[in-house]
């Protein structure tokens, strides 16, 4: 009989989509490369140390980083040549990233060269690249010349042998309450993946039903149950003085299945409100009543008194969120006048609630370049349920190897 006891590695895992989709799918990891602290203490919280890896002795578990992990173990990552099922990982791709500077020289760009070294000495099965659509459009050199990182990627992949598809995918699609397109790149080294995403396509429609899912999800199906209205109470895990909020009743089947695991006497971890000004909160709450919901909102529309930041979204409660960011102010609560919490931007993100994420809640000015907090965390992500999906089809093909 055949093995169904497949193995995956995560590069760049961040807080742990991407590997809590393969875990849940039946997977066992078999290590994780994650080089901030925060990051990877939420990975190992939640995944490593409730035995979802099979972790090598040569290899520490704690964060690492991809550079040192290529220099310092190339002599064992040989010696899995053949052995590993699949790798999977998302670059960092604020460099690329369509809502950024979209700078070429960022540091960040080369690590989509140390994913290509990586599958060169693991020479998995199958990989998995996932990025922002950025990735595929044209960066203008200092030269004038142009370059599609995606191209970069796909050519190197090819010249190690591997069968490349790719496709943007927009999650809402998916069952995930969030518009967020991503770039998806699939490879199998011994056999034709041209219809791995027409079997993703028709497989999602199985996959929802049998969570009770709904393809189609929105805000307020995803967090409607987290208001502050709930009532609150002191941040257990913070040292300043903020409060956290309480669970409401469940209203949806997508609240259903994030608050499985959960006890009665729990509350939602990591959802902890902000502590507004008075000019902020008297902001919002006349965006709430007075502008359309679902728009993006600038300074320059000269709609919304006091709105001094890039922009933000009063959020639709009867439709999908447009992409999570990292960056919490970018959104305003449909019926309350604050920012979204963790917790929230997290079930947007598909994020079940006993997921936890560790470290601090956010960051700013020149830590935001090296700190992971935990809006990070969550933006950073790729959704789970999602990760779960693409998990599914890529065992339909190792089943039939």
């Amino acid at each position: 009989m055949k093995s169904n006891n497949y193995t995956f590695i995560d590069l760049f895992a961040g807080a742990g989509g991407l590997s809590l989709g393969f875990c849940n799918a039946g997977y066992t990891g078999i290590f994780a490369i994650e080089k901030n602290k925060d990051a990877f203490s939420t990975l190992y919280f939640n995944l490593i140390s409730k035995n979802k890896f099979n972790w090598p002795q040569w290899l520490p578990r704690t964060e690492l980083d991809i550079v040192e992990v290529l220099k310092t173990y190339k002599k064992e990552l040989y010696k899995l040549k053949g052995e590993i099922d699949i790798v999977v990982g998302g670059p960092p791709c604020q460099g690329f990233s369509m809502a950024g500077r979209r700078d070429h020289s960022d540091f960040r760009n080369t690590m989509v060269n140390n994913y290509i070294e990586f599958v060169k000495c693991v020479k998995p099965k199958y990989i998995l690249l996932e990025n922002v659509h950025g990735i595929s459009v044209d960066f203008k050199l200092n030269n004038g010349d142009k370059i599609k990182y995606s191209e970069v990627v796909i050519e190197g992949l090819k010249k190690l042998g591997y069968n490349i598809k790719v496709k943007e995918i927009f999650m809402d699609e998916y069952g995930i309450p969030q518009r967020r397109k991503r770039f998806i790149l699939v490879g199998s080294l011994k056999k034709n993946i041209d219809d791995f995403f027409e079997k993703l396509d028709k497989y999602k429609l199985k996959f929802l039903k049998k969570k009770q899912l709904n393809i189609r999800t929105t805000v307020g199906d995803a967090i409607s149950d987290l208001l502050e209205s709930n009532g609150i109470y002191k941040c257990p895990d913070c040292k300043q003085f903020f409060y956290s909020g309480y669970y409401g009743n469940i209203n949806t089947s997508y609240q259903r299945f994030m608050r499985k695991k959960i006890k009665s006497d729990e509350n939602p971890d990591s959802h902890r409100f902000a502590n507004h000004s008075k000019q902020i909160q008297e902001m919002q709450k006349f965006m709430i009543e007075h502008l359309e919901h679902g728009k993006r909102y600038k300074p320059s529309d000269n709609l919304v008194p006091n709105l001094k930041r890039r922009g933000v979204v009063l959020l639709d409660p009867n439709s999908p969120a447009p992409t999570v960011t990292t960056h919490p102010d970018d959104f305003v609560h449909y019926s309350e006048p604050r920012i979204l919490t963790v917790r929230e931007l997290a079930r947007i993100q598909s994020f079940p609630d006993w997921y936890q994420f560790k470290g601090k809640y956010t960051t700013g000015g020149e830590l935001r370049k090296k700190d992971v907090p935990r809006f990070t965390q969550v933006g950073n992500a790729v959704p789970p349920l999602f990760a779960e999906q693409l998990a599914e089809i890529f065992k339909e093909f190792l089943y039939n190897d």
